[in-house]
């Protein structure tokens, strides 16, 4: 799929439905996944089993997540009776970078080297073999990062030569209110961390409960700036030309 078809499917979904936008994308892709981590990417594999029985889910597995987070990924392949591919960092990468640098070296210097390892290449190795992508991105996740990504993109960040990458985002407009709205009415499975204050969840190091109205990403990477609080899977679509 070029640009010009791209921008062609990008007014034709732009503020649709998030079940029409996977309608679409399940219609259009066979080689297509969906990216699996929270209460968002369950909302989209229970609307996408609606539409297709047959769709592949991956999580990526850090190594470094909550108890809670593990019991919720056996929770959603047994409650849905899917296969959940489980992505791990590269063994080599991951020894040599502890070895140098120990176990919690983003308090001083930042979180991107670790995500680069954790998440970013063992994400880059699994959209390398398929054609299109799923993710529970929404605006409001971010006032600052995530205002201008589109429900459907090309994926510049993790595309490789000849082989171009579709990315959809299916619940860009939707509120977190929407999702719980959703959650409750599917009886959806969902982290139990929700019910502890935690909002956004990520790595144990890195995440915390959050206080009442402060936003949702407050406890991801809270000694970093606002601005830098994305983990590397999406900031890379965020500003691009492609938005």
């Amino acid at each position: 799929m070029n640009a010009a078809e791209i921008d062609a499917l990008k007014s034709q979904l732009h503020q649709k439905s998030p079940r029409i936008i996977l309608k679409q994308a399940l219609a259009l892709f066979d080689n297509i996944a969906i990216s699996f981590s929270g209460a968002e990417d369950v909302v989209l594999i229970d609307m996408a089993l609606n539409i297709r029985k047959d769709i592949t889910v991956f999580c990526l597995d850090t190594g470094r997540l909550h108890p809670e987070t593990y019991r919720f990924l056996e929770k959603v392949r047994k409650h849905y009776q899917i296969d959940i591919e489980i992505l791990t960092p590269n063994r080599d990468l991951l020894d040599e970078f502890v070895k140098r640098k120990g176990l919690f070296s983003f308090y001083e210097d930042g979180h991107h080297e670790c995500c680069a390892i954790r998440k970013v290449e063992p994400l880059s190795r699994k959209l390398a073999g398929v054609d299109a992508w799923i993710t529970g991105q929404r605006k409001d996740q971010s006032a600052d990062t995530r205002q201008h990504i589109p429900e459907v993109q090309l994926d510049t960040a993790f595309a490789t030569d000849g082989h171009p990458l579709v990315k959809f985002n299916p619940l860009l407009n939707w509120s977190s209110a929407q999702v719980w709205d959703y959650i409750e009415a599917y009886q959806v499975p969902f982290n139990e961390l929700h019910e502890k204050g935690y909002i956004s969840i990520g790595c144990e190091p890195c995440t915390k409960s959050v206080l009442p109205n402060q936003h949702e990403r407050a406890g991801r990477w809270w000694w970093e700036a606002e601005t830098k609080k994305e983990c590397g899977l999406h900031a890379g679509n965020l500003r691009s030309g492609n938005h």
